[in-house]
């Protein structure tokens, strides 16, 4: 049961700093929980590494 509780705390610990980022860069900080899945989220590293974010976009008058 202990290691649930760690293994639930250690989940929470990882996803709070990648949603700071992918807010900061516009996105939805949802996203966020991709950095959990392996693989995905060195998919997601690079999408967001070489697209534009929403953040840099020239925003329309």
């Amino acid at each position: 049961m202990h290691m649930h509780i760690f293994g639930l705390f250690a989940l929470i610990i990882a996803i709070i700093p990648f949603w700071k980022i992918v807010s900061k860069a516009g996105y939805n900080g949802a996203w966020a929980l991709l950095a959990v899945i392996p693989l995905v989220n060195l998919i997601m590293l690079y999408v967001f590494a070489f697209n534009t974010w929403p953040t840099e976009r020239p925003r329309s008058q």
